[in-house]
């Protein structure tokens, strides 16, 4: 017995040490070699950063939130369709006042709050749209409705 485990561990040793010589051979056919000047590519040239989205304010835009910003009393003067660093100034100081955060471009928020939202009244699911009409007023909830919300409510009618 302990002769064969004296040969098996000596098969054991022979393929340790012989079998990092085998795995680093390789074998290339003369067929599989490319010239020089195969498989190079050319050098691509560098393309430009291409920037997306919009880049500025429309003059016309800038105009319209100016107007709002005036008549919210954030902005002094005349309306001039330049985004200017007063106008940036007012729009930041309309955004903190409303809790929102302070950026150099309007957020979408800020400018709903100006009443310059889109305008979806002329969709074709106008009806649907909350912005299309104005809310609804307190007197057109039926009497005992309006009477089961002041009883909740504990407010004397």
């Amino acid at each position: 017995m302990k002769s064969f485990r004296a040969v098996l561990s000596l098969f054991v040793v022979a393929f340790l040490i012989a079998a990092p010589a085998f795995a680093a051979t390789t074998t290339t056919h003369p067929s599989s070699h490319k010239s020089s000047s195969q498989g190079k590519s050319k050098a691509k040239p560098a393309k430009s950063h291409k920037i997306h989205g919009q880049q500025a304010i429309d003059p016309e835009r800038v105009t319209q939130i100016q107007q709002a910003l005036i008549r919210e009393h954030y902005l002094t003067g005349d309306a001039n369709g330049q985004w200017d660093t007063t106008t940036q100034a007012a729009m930041q100081k309309f955004q903190a006042d409303q809790g929102w955060q302070t950026k150099l471009m309007p957020d979408s928020r800020a400018l709903v709050k100006l009443g310059l939202g889109p305008d979806y009244s002329t969709a074709i699911n106008a009806k649907d749209v909350a912005s299309a009409a104005p809310p609804s007023s307190s007197s057109t909830i039926p009497a005992p409705q309006a009477s089961g919300f002041a009883a909740a409510a504990g407010v004397n009618k």
